[in-house]
């Protein structure tokens, strides 16, 4: 099977995209090619005009097991400091919200690109694992920093250090995990909230995921004030046609409201 094949990307109706990791035999391992078609994938679709939301999900029993660990130097020497290549700093970059539809395991690497998503769904029974400190790999996508800030030190150091299993029905109690539902309903509430900010404005929405994802590296003090900064951008340079534009859009959201009740 060739590598494009093993990231498949579907651009849906409703402005929705589905990147599917497609390697179950080996439950989604990555290769370094993999990589690279995962990382080209999200910034094809970060400049998709079309696409308003990104699903990110695993074919088979697991969402994503980690890195191939019998091409592991490969993945970890090659060029790990080229961006471009880099998904989880392509995932970092794309403005479009992403939403990872979890199931089975997100070992390590694969934790790693859950950690990169906007929300998160996970099927029941779903696994999240850190097993750097098991193999003796240093954390180079960001799980020693993330996940703290989600789920607490003292819940991220024992993830960790022990390198056991956090549930999905643990993580969706500590934050990590948006919704935790029926193994068979895992897209279906993935496309839901997917539609549901496809609905939304698409302009505000990337303005809003960019200003809270720069608002949670600063302390709260910097954090308002650099609300307090775009939002004055973004008023100052609104004209009086797209004051009046959104005006209008609001008084024919909330009369469509009203004709339904």
């Amino acid at each position: 099977m060739s590598s494009q094949k093993l990231i498949l990307v579907n651009r849906e109706p409703k402005g929705i995209a589905v990147v599917t990791i497609n390697r179950p035999d080996s439950l989604n391992s990555l290769t370094r090619a993999m990589n690279v078609d995962l990382a080209q994938a999200f910034k094809s679709l970060d400049r998709d005009e079309s696409v308003r939301v990104i699903i990110l999900t695993g074919t088979g029993r697991s969402f994503c097991s980690g890195v191939d660990l019998t091409a592991a130097e490969d993945v970890f020497k090659g060029d790990v400091k080229d961006p471009e290549s880099d998904p989880v700093v392509q995932m970092e970059r794309c403005h479009k919200p992403i939403i990872g539809a979890i199931k089975g395991f997100a070992v390590t690497a694969g934790f790693e690109i859950a950690l990169a998503c906007d929300i998160l769904v996970a099927a029941k029974g779903a696994k999240f694992m850190d097993t750097h400190a098991r193999f003796g790999i240093f954390p180079s996508w960001g799980l020693s920093q993330k996940l703290s800030r989600i789920i607490g030190v003292n819940k991220a150091r024992e993830v960790s250090l022990t390198a056991t299993p956090l549930t999905a029905e643990v993580a969706e109690k500590l934050g990590l995990v948006n919704h935790l539902v029926e193994d068979g309903e895992l897209m279906k509430k993935s496309r839901e909230i997917a539609e549901a900010i496809a609905k939304n404005s698409q302009d505000m929405v990337l303005r809003y995921k960019s200003v809270i994802n720069d608002g949670i590296k600063l302390d709260l003090g910097r954090a308002l004030s650099l609300e307090k900064e775009r939002g004055h951008a973004y008023y100052n340079g609104m004209t009086k046609e797209q004051f009046k534009k959104m005006q209008e859009f609001i008084a024919g959201r909330s009369s469509k409201k009203q004709s339904k009740l």
